[in-house]
């Protein structure tokens, strides 16, 4: 009997079936565990999409559409010879009886050491002067960017004074050219940036003896506190700025247009309610003298960071009308920016004129 015990027969003289062996404790917590995980990871993202959801809630006032300075940023072809009278005349057309006061025209890149070489605008004083003939009143700004060596060994870097000189002295080489005025758009460029606000400071002394505007395309706002602090130490590119630095530089320019676009959102109603935040926290923050444009996407590429078929210019200008009309909604100094001329499609003219024009 005890060998038969030994040899784990039953009665029958069958094998016994052995008895499966108990679950690790463990292994049974970890089912909870990952269901906890994924509240802990869901929860905000969740509270963060009813917030910008109930943020594109309600009825823009009455009065929020173009006070007649909106801009569009156009590309490199206005200056390199590629466009032609013809072209400048159906500009015209376009812009006639709409809000757009400014042309930021791309006649960059400046080089990595600041300096700005005249052969990269060669039609630059042509395309002025037939705007200014076909379109009075339209002003024709000098649209200069660099990447900055922020997240990568390559690019601008503007704690070198030498560079910083060299962008003043190519400031004042573009505005000899006859251009209105200078836009910069200089990324990524971090929150908090004192070389950044020194050049500010410096160009602002150029622009204002000539009599003419100094421009800058802004980052986006911080939509939770220190948001930047945190996704620069993740990911190492802090992406917004804060809101106390978008005022520093707010006050130093006399425009500044945010670039409301490439925001991740993937509704039309969570973008529309991430650009009504923006607006109300960029105008919370900028002098009522400095000109504040929010950016509308005309393009739709799809790319990590950017949905089309969400960031449409009708969500932007129902999310910017909403912005005004809570914080603002009388701010004089106030308009959109269209981004960009050789990507937008009838549909999203058609969309700024019928939402924000009309």
């Amino acid at each position: 009997m005890s060998e038969e015990r030994g040899t784990g027969t039953d009665g029958d003289g069958e094998p016994e079936k052995e008895a499966p062996a108990p679950m690790p404790k463990r292994r049974r917590r970890l089912r909870p565990a990952a269901l906890g995980l994924a509240l802990v990871i869901l929860v905000p993202f969740l509270s963060v999409a009813v917030a910008l959801r109930l943020n594109y809630a309600g009825d823009p006032a009455d009065g929020t559409r173009t006070r007649h300075k909106d801009a569009v940023w156009l590309g490199h072809a206005w200056v390199d010879g590629r466009k032609t009278d013809a072209d400048v005349g159906a500009l015209a057309r376009r812009l006639r009886d709409i809000g757009i006061r400014d042309l930021y025209v791309h006649a960059g890149p400046l080089e990595h050491d600041g300096t700005l070489p005249a052969s990269a605008y060669p039609r630059a004083a042509w395309l002025i002067g037939a705007v200014h003939e076909a379109a009075p009143g339209i002003r024709v700004q000098a649209w200069l960017g660099d990447k900055l060596a922020t997240e990568s060994p390559d690019g601008m870097r503007l704690a070198d004074a030498d560079t910083r000189a060299a962008v003043v002295r190519s400031t004042r080489q573009v505005l000899a050219t006859g251009f209105d005025g200078v836009h910069f758009d200089l990324e990524p460029l971090h929150s908090g940036d004192e070389h950044y606000l020194d050049l500010l400071d410096a160009l602002h002394r150029v622009t204002g003896v000539r009599g003419v505007p100094l421009s800058v395309a802004a980052h986006q706002i911080d939509p939770l506190p220190a948001l930047h602090s945190v996704a620069g130490t993740l990911a190492g590119h802090p992406k917004w700025w804060s809101q106390a630095f978008f005022g520093q530089v707010a006050r130093r320019v006399d425009q500044i247009a945010v670039m409301s676009y490439d925001t991740s959102t993937p509704l039309e109603s969570l973008y529309g309610g991430y650009v009504a935040q923006q607006t109300s926290l960029a105008l919370e923050v900028t002098p009522g003298s400095t000109d504040l444009l929010m950016g509308l996407p005309f393009f739709h590429e799809n790319k990590l960071g950017h949905r089309a078929a969400a960031e449409t210019v009708p969500a932007a200008v129902r999310g910017v009308r909403l912005g005004l009309s809570r914080t603002d909604a009388d701010r004089a100094n106030f308009g959109v920016a269209l981004y960009v001329d050789f990507a937008a499609t009838e549909g999203d003219w058609a969309a700024y004129e019928r939402d924000w024009v009309r």
